[in-house]
């Protein structure tokens, strides 16, 4: 079942979005796109949009360059965790690309997290540029770890 809404969720993705920004990574998604960033699903001009957006929105809790708080895996004093590192050293990549552009739509509280939603400032484009721009970070290894758990 999982499977069915993840695929299902990628093709509403990839609809939606223009063919440039479709995830050629996306098991929804049949072939990559002639500009893609060699072994990889987004383009350098998504890794350009996504910079500015992320710095915007996202740095002042993840920090400018993904390494978030030291401490990640502590809770603070309300038992609350602080924002994980997103440049490839903490459980981002763990998750498929539709939980992760649904993290940013939506925000954390549906994973028991304390991240607001970004719908309302950062478009579905928007989005998936944010996440080129983190995955820029990942090294191969970790890349190729996160598209086989995407491909599911």
């Amino acid at each position: 079942m999982y499977r069915i809404l993840t695929a299902l969720a990628g093709m509403a993705l990839a609809t939606a979005c223009g063919p440039e920004s479709a995830p050629a990574g996306s098991a929804a998604v049949a072939a990559p796109a002639a500009d893609t960033v060699p072994g990889r699903w987004y383009t350098e001009a998504q890794v350009a949009a996504g910079e500015p957006l992320y710095q915007a929105h996202c740095a002042v809790c993840h920090g400018a360059d993904g390494s978030a708080t030291p401490d990640w895996r502590k809770t603070d004093a309300n038992g609350n965790f602080p924002p994980p590192p997103l440049n490839g050293t903490a459980h981002t990549w763990h998750h498929p690309l539709v939980v992760l552009t649904e993290t940013i739509e939506k925000g954390g509280a549906q994973y028991g997290g304390l991240m607001p939603g970004f719908a309302q400032v950062i478009d579905a484009d928007g989005r998936l540029a944010v996440v080129a721009y983190i995955q820029s970070w990942w090294t191969d290894d970790i890349y190729a770890r996160w598209d086989e758990i995407d491909r599911r």
